[in-house]
């Protein structure tokens, strides 16, 4: 089976569509059915999958195109892969509307267009997380078009279909079985085509009479008497598929003697001109006008009471089809009667929401004297009883955890360091230090100056002993910042010692050179800047005598060097100034002259190092090569 699968769905499009469509229909591959949206089937022998995802995350509340889906494609899927508040819609490559079209949102079923039929599910469970789907067995008879109908932001649909491989070397397209078409015919469009309308049916009950194709009338073995004496006629009908709206009913038709037109055995007339079309229409007129009602929306709130809204649209049936299908179009609202239309919002309540919940008192005090806190439980707890996440509860609502408590005042005492171990000096005199705190209770750091009595002396002198013929870096305090706003830079001024008990000399510094010698610029920046102005180098003088000019680029920059137009527009640098105003010399040499007029152009682009343009711009080059002698040599010692 899966190998005619193959072949049948390989034929090209075109007199074997039906067979294929039939096929399509009855005979799944491997056996799946339509689609399983957990797991994809492999791919079929003979066939490419073509698969899309489409996501965005911000768009125009409109409809915005997927994908479109060739002519003779199988096995589609289409599939939000989220669920959300927006549609799935299909139309023909005509504009026609399948599902979804003109901001009617259609209700959930199977609908016939382009040869197939269409799936269109909505799963309605508000808590689901299954979005919406469209699937078909195809394969299609025309290009299909897949559009979103975007409503909530972040989209995402999952789209996938399989179309039959192109042979590479073409061969002649077998003949479909007889036997089988006939089947096939069965499940294309319900309705008859206009040439089936104004053909062999018309408003007389009997066919007028023409030979079959197959037929040769020549042959004598023809019976012309049964053609001349019998005929078929239209007898009755059965009863109407439905009762409004363009319904559909069988005709009958019997063999009948021309003359008496009195009933006979089928087998008396031509089994070739028995009528092939066995329907017409019926009850033609509208069905009265309904109220469609869409399904509730999601609750507004996730709990306690909210609201909920759904769409109600005046419909009315304008056809009914063979497999019971309908097609309808909207219509006024005042068709349906405006005063029993449904409700389209409602309240609701998914489920009670949770509360806040003291579980324990205020814990002691953290402090036995002053200033400190206290703290209890509180939890969120659902209508059940059950402790939940706090952002199950209203957080605007949450009791407090935490209070202050003032315990009175407390005692507070002068507490001081050790002295430090070593002196500051090596020789000579220098300091030790301790550190002296104001504490309550041996706990609570106060301001130095909440304790009673005199701070405790924090620096006292020591002698490390006397210093002879020590070599020492002295350094002076830090100058200006070199910028006023920005990055800068400080700089001090460091000089060698000789200390001689005391007495201490300013010696040559390169005899401290064995010491680490100190520091004597560090970067500095006194504040932000905000914006300022920069500008780059001038450019090159265009002329080199009698007058030029020269450019540079200014720009307003904030600190991290992005484009600003904050900057003080009257302390602009200047982008352009002349340059290069002394008179030319003349010409002494009358053989050396420029022979274009544009010569200029040659000295700015550097290419008088070339002797072709030497020779054709002598002068200028001439010229420039007195003015920037050092600049001509260095450019043509790089090219």
């Amino acid at each position: 089976m899966a190998g005619s699968w193959q072949q049948l769905c390989s034929l090209r499009l075109g007199r074997a569509l039906a067979l294929l469509h039939f096929i399509c229909l009855l005979y799944p591959p491997s056996g799946a059915l339509l689609w399983d949206t957990k797991a994809n089937s492999p791919p079929l022998k003979g066939f490419e999958v073509v698969k899309g995802n489409f996501s965005r995350t911000f768009l125009r509340v409109d409809y915005h195109k997927i994908a479109e889906i060739p002519a003779g494609a199988c096995n589609i899927s289409i599939r939000e892969t989220i669920k959300s508040r927006n549609y799935l819609a299909l139309q023909t490559q005509s504009g026609i509307s399948i599902i979804n079209g003109n901001w009617v949102i259609d209700r959930p079923g199977t609908f016939l267009a382009v040869g197939t039929q269409f799936t269109y599910r909505r799963p309605n469970e508000i808590r689901s997380r299954i979005g919406e789907s469209i699937t078909a067995s195809g394969p299609l008879t025309d290009d299909l078009q897949v559009y979103l109908i975007y409503q909530q932001p972040s989209p995402s649909v999952y789209y996938e279909y399989s179309l039959p491989l192109q042979n590479t070397h073409p061969t002649q397209e077998p003949d479909p079985p007889s036997e089988i078409l006939p089947l096939a015919e069965t499940v294309g469009p319900s309705q008859p085509s206009e040439e089936e309308q104004q053909g062999d049916i018309t408003n007389n009950n009997i066919i007028k009479e023409k030979p079959h194709p197959d037929q040769d009338t020549s042959d004598p073995s023809v019976n012309s008497d049964r053609l001349l004496t019998y005929t078929w006629m239209k007898t009755g009908n059965k009863e109407c598929n439905t009762t409004c709206g363009t319904g559909r009913r069988q005709v009958l038709w019997e063999c009948v003697e021309k003359d008496s037109q009195t009933n006979v055995t089928a087998d008396l007339c031509d089994p070739a001109l028995e009528p092939a079309n066995q329907e017409e229409d019926c009850n033609t007129q509208s069905c009265p006008a309904y109220w469609d009602v869409g399904e509730w929306s999601e609750c507004s709130r996730r709990c306690g009471p909210g609201t909920q809204h759904r769409q109600v649209i005046c419909r009315q049936v304008t056809h009914v089809h063979a497999n019971r299908t309908e097609t309808s179009v909207t219509v006024a609202p005042e068709l349906c009667g405006s005063s029993d239309r449904p409700v389209t919002k409602s309240t609701c309540q998914l489920k009670i929401c949770s509360q806040w919940e003291i579980r324990s008192e205020w814990s002691p005090c953290s402090v036995p004297c002053g200033v400190g806190q206290r703290s209890r439980e509180v939890v969120c707890v659902s209508n059940q009883g059950e402790v939940e996440p706090d952002e199950e509860c209203n957080m605007n609502l949450k009791p407090d955890i935490l209070q202050n408590c003032d315990m009175g005042t407390c005692a507070s005492s002068w507490f001081t360091s050790l002295w430090s171990q070593r002196c500051s000096t090596e020789c000579g005199q220098g300091n030790q230090t301790r550190t002296a705190v104001c504490l309550i209770d041996h706990v609570t750091d106060l301001p130095l100056d909440s304790c009673e009595g005199e701070r405790p002396q924090e620096v006292t002198s020591c002698n490390s002993g006397p210093c002879h013929n020590r070599l020492e870096w002295y350094t002076g305090p830090w100058g200006q910042c070199s910028a006023e706003c920005g990055n800068g830079t400080q700089t001090r001024s460091v000089a060698c010692i000789l200390n001689n008990d005391d007495h201490m000399e300013v010696v040559d510094l390169f005899k401290c050179s064995s010491l680490p010698q100190p520091i004597i610029a560090k970067p500095c920046r006194l504040k932000p800047c905000g914006v300022q102005w920069y500008v780059t180098e001038w450019s090159a003088c265009s002329r080199s005598c009698n007058g030029g000019y020269r450019v540079r680029e200014v720009r307003c920059l904030f600190d991290n060097i992005s484009p600003s137009d904050h900057c003080d527009p009257s302390s602009t640098p200047e982008s352009r100034e002349e340059c290069n105003t002394q008179p030319c010399l003349a010409e002494i040499n009358p053989s050396c002259s420029d022979l274009y007029h544009n010569c200029m152009v040659v000295v700015q682009a550097r290419l008088c190092v070339y002797p072709y343009y030497r020779s054709v711009c002598c002068a200028s080059c001439s010229q420039a090569q007195k003015t920037y002698p050092n600049s001509f040599q260095k450019n043509h010692i790089r090219r």
